[in-house]
């Protein structure tokens, strides 16, 4: 399933190379480049629909990007100086955002993903701009340990990041990881979720094509995620793609389909 964040890198190398780029990855290239996925192939022609899923997908990959982007910040400027990032993917942000003295940020995920990332890095010299921590542990396992090992430690505030992940997981499975989570934060704590929005599964899901990522995916948001995450702990906010697109500058073409349902951009702060 890691390969899927490739396709993630590719979408922020593309990102990267507009003039008015919401932010800017310039190691995504890389990424996509060692993973066969650069230069970016010419999707197949005819199909008007899996090309709409396509362009649908990547534009929540981009505002994705620049929301937690900016939760991120916003956690910096309080204080908060670890970071944790799960299921990391090709996520470059111990490289390409500045940080405070003093940060640390983990990157928790299997062994290959790693491995294959800390090849590019070494190809490109990357270095990162805050103590960054690969954590190689699978998100079924015991991941707290794992975590704890590597030094991060629960009784100060973290920042933890879960970027497109919640949708391949099974819904005991999600609720598994938040409570893990809660339980390594400290008060004070924020987090940064995405979730698939209502209805996401049937409209990319349905006849995904079999390996694509759309067709490994399985849950989506419960009907009120505020109030979840307030069980668990965690005082929330929750923001539609369409709201957050339209603050960025690059408002959706596409009208609202009937009433807008909560969204899947999700920020908290652990009581």
């Amino acid at each position: 399933m890691w390969a899927t964040a490739v396709g993630v890198a590719k979408v922020r190398a593309l990102e990267t190379e507009r003039e008015n780029a919401l932010f800017r990855d310039l190691l995504a290239q890389a990424f996509a480049a060692a993973g066969g996925l650069w230069p970016a192939p010419s999707p197949p022609p005819g199909d008007e629909a899996a090309r709409r899923r396509r362009l649908g997908v990547a534009f929540s990959i981009v505002i994705r990007t620049k929301f937690l982007d900016d939760l991120l910040r916003r956690a910096s400027a309080s204080g908060i100086r670890q970071v944790v990032v799960l299921g990391a993917g090709m996520d470059s942000r111990a490289f390409r955002m500045d940080w405070p003295e003093g940060t640390r940020l983990f990157e928790v995920d299997t062994a290959a993903p790693l491995d294959f990332k800390a090849s590019v890095l070494r190809q490109e010299g990357a270095a990162a701009r805050c103590e960054r921590i690969p954590v190689a542990v699978d998100l079924r396992e015991d991941w707290p340990g794992a975590l704890a090992a590597a030094g991060h430690d629960p009784t100060a505030p973290t920042v933890w990041i879960a970027e497109g992940l919640l949708i391949y997981l099974p819904e005991d499975a999600v609720e598994l990881l938040l409570a893990r989570i809660g339980a390594q934060s400290a008060a004070g704590s924020r987090m940064g979720l995405t979730l698939g929005s209502r209805g996401v599964i049937e409209r990319f899901g349905a006849d995904a094509a079999p390996g694509s990522a759309a067709s490994m995916w399985v849950s989506e948001m419960p009907d009120d995620p505020v109030g979840w995450l307030a069980g668990h702990g965690w005082d929330a906010e929750c923001h539609t793609l369409r709201e957050r697109a339209a603050a960025y500058g690059r408002p959706m073409s596409t009208p609202p389909q009937g009433e807008e349902r909560p969204g899947g951009l999700i920020s908290a702060v652990r009581r």
